[in-house]
């Protein structure tokens, strides 16, 4: 798998990372103890040198200060990350993302666990910050997907089973028969079939 002209399949994680590769998980991994800027903070430093860490900040890095207006953060940057809702720690991990540049943004079940406004939210932050790269979601939310993904692709034993809109998705006999055993569903039932979606501003998919 090549990103751009760079093969990152068996690169270590740290140099994917640096070829503009960034991920989260269903448990986010923010520094519970640090601010909301601070994480940011953190992140930036990817692009840093060594001798600027050691120094003090007398300003916000304008990547820093983006990512906090994309993910609606601003209100809270001196606040510990440790109190933040579930889908705030979620959209901090992502600022830190953004900060570091990555381009691809591979994100895993991102609203598993949210409130439905937390949802809506998520879908609008992803739909943001798409503008100006890859985003691939693995989600098995359909409602989710239907509301917010560009291309949604279904994998079946590692293999691409279809893809397309969620209604060609859903609509597809292969799915159908291989998640709920029957090619004749209603569309509730096919909404609930796995799939990985990616909303991307190409429309392509991985």
């Amino acid at each position: 798998m090549k990103l751009g002209t760079d093969d990152v399949l068996g690169r270590p994680v740290q140099k994917i990372a640096r070829l503009g590769v960034g991920r989260t998980f269903q448990t986010a991994s923010v520094f519970e103890q640090l601010t909301v800027l601070q994480n940011l903070d953190i992140a930036a430093g990817m692009h840093r040198s060594a001798w600027s860490l050691l120094g003090r900040r007398r300003s916000i890095d304008s990547r820093i200060a983006d990512a906090m207006e994309q993910t609606q953060l601003e209100d809270l940057q001196h606040q510990p990350a440790g109190i933040l809702s579930h889908g705030q720690k979620q959209w901090l991990e992502i600022g830190m993302l953004l900060v570091q540049d990555a381009r691809v943004l591979m994100l895993d079940e991102p609203v598993a666990g949210m409130s439905l406004e937390e949802r809506n939210a998520t879908g609008e932050l992803l739909h943001r910050v798409k503008k100006d790269r890859a985003v691939v979601v693995v989600e098995h939310d359909m409602e989710f997907m239907r509301s917010f993904a560009s291309r949604v692709t279904v994998l079946h034993q590692g293999q691409v089973l279809s893809a397309g809109s969620v209604e060609e998705v859903q609509a597809d006999p292969k799915v159908q028969e291989v998640y709920l055993g029957t090619a004749s569903m209603s569309e509730d039932d096919a909404a609930q079939a796995p799939a990985l979606a990616a909303a991307n501003p190409g429309g392509t998919h991985a």
